[in-house]
């Protein structure tokens, strides 16, 4: 959402498949989901009646969005609904329960609910009210088609995968990936390490990073990590040349293509060179998985090794998945997404299934993972 409007519909339209088949088989519809952050009900911003307009404009249905979750006017509606009407409830995180995963805001929810589907991959990893506790109180529960596509998918990356194998990494921090990786390890047959969270792996060999992002405590883990990854035979590739600036707010006359950073220049994004090579070692892959920009893609300046890296994605037939978030962000934004096998709708989620964590979304359900 950007100033009220939606400038990224994925979630909405990836969903559509499961409340169209509800609809067409006589199913009346209360749609639960969130936005955001709010502290409070105050916190208008945050309000879902962009989404629920949005949804009646692609369904040509009528979505009415109620507030109140307890009110007994919620059952009255549920009963009365006409056809091509279905009920969204306004943003649940306004409800102090849900982030609390509290029972009496499940058992509210319960009492207008005679069938459960949990179609929100992106919040599976969270043990709250409307994905946790609430599934617990409904006899009658499932998944929807939105994360059987997912946990299909995302399978692909942990089983039997067809090789050459390429993990590409980016993003801020080593410490965000550092569960993935350690689960990545044995199965990938490379790893390509861009974005912020490179300038960690860098300063491990030696090699200067000026006034680079580089997380101190993580520089010890990065080096032992190259050790194992080449004692497995594994190829890793850093960037070896980069795109530099004084600050975030330089203009493209301002920054400059460096082999070795100054120290008083930041590493912004990946160089020619570097994408040159991480484009080559790509074209033979037969299975990608793409966690994190390779810049800050979200400046123009900065966005040539992110736009990049989508490309190369997108010239390869084989397997390409995108693990959500920024990545997912980078992929739409570059004009490629419908170029990619897959791209997630959980950033968090994805990252937690691949490392082999139980989504309480999912565990509740009795979904196999792993």
């Amino acid at each position: 959402m950007e100033n009220g409007k939606i400038t990224d519909d994925r979630r909405i339209t990836e969903t559509l498949p499961t409340i169209r088949y509800i609809l067409e088989n006589g199913g009346k519809l209360m749609i639960c989901s969130h936005l955001g952050r709010p502290k409070s009900k105050d916190d208008k911003k945050f309000s879902l009646e962009p989404v629920a307009k949005h949804l009646s404009e692609l369904l040509n249905y009528e979505v009415i969005l109620f507030e109140e979750p307890s009110s007994e006017a919620l059952k009255l509606i549920m009963q009365t609904l006409r056809p091509k009407q279905v009920v969204m409830l306004e943003n649940i995180r306004f409800e102090p329960g849900e982030t609390e995963d509290a029972l009496d805001l499940a058992q509210q929810l319960a009492s207008n609910t005679e069938i459960y589907i949990n179609d929100a991959f992106g919040a599976s990893h969270r043990a709250h009210a409307s994905i946790h506790a609430l599934p617990q109180l409904v006899k009658l529960k499932g998944v929807g088609f939105l994360i059987e596509k997912e946990i299909r998918m995302l399978d692909q990356l942990l089983d039997s995968p067809k090789r050459p194998y390429w993990a590409i990494l980016g993003g801020a921090k080593v410490s965000d990936k550092i569960d993935v990786i350690e689960k990545l390890i044995d199965l990938v047959d490379g790893f390509v390490i861009g974005g912020a969270m490179a300038y960690t792996f860098l300063k491990a060999i030696g090699e200067p990073v000026g006034r680079s992002l580089v997380e101190g405590d993580k520089v010890r883990y990065a080096k032992e990590l190259l050790e194992r990854i080449e004692a497995r035979h594994k190829s890793v590739l850093l960037p070896v040349d980069h795109k530099v600036a004084s600050s975030l707010n330089d203009t493209a006359s301002q920054t400059q293509i460096v082999t070795r950073i100054p120290e008083d220049k930041m590493g912004l994004d990946i160089g020619p060179e570097s994408l040159k090579r991480f484009t080559q070692a790509l074209a033979t892959a037969k299975t990608i998985f793409w966690n994190g920009p390779m810049g800050v893609f979200e400046k123009e300046t900065f966005a040539r090794g992110t736009f990049g890296i989508a490309q190369a994605l997108a010239d390869n037939d084989g397997v390409k998945i995108v693990g959500g978030g920024d990545s997912a962000a980078a992929a739409d934004a570059s004009g490629l997404a419908e170029k990619m096998t897959h791209i997630s709708t959980g950033g968090g989620a994805s990252l937690e299934y691949l490392q082999g964590a139980k989504l309480p979304g999912l565990e509740v359900l009795r979904v196999k993972i792993r």
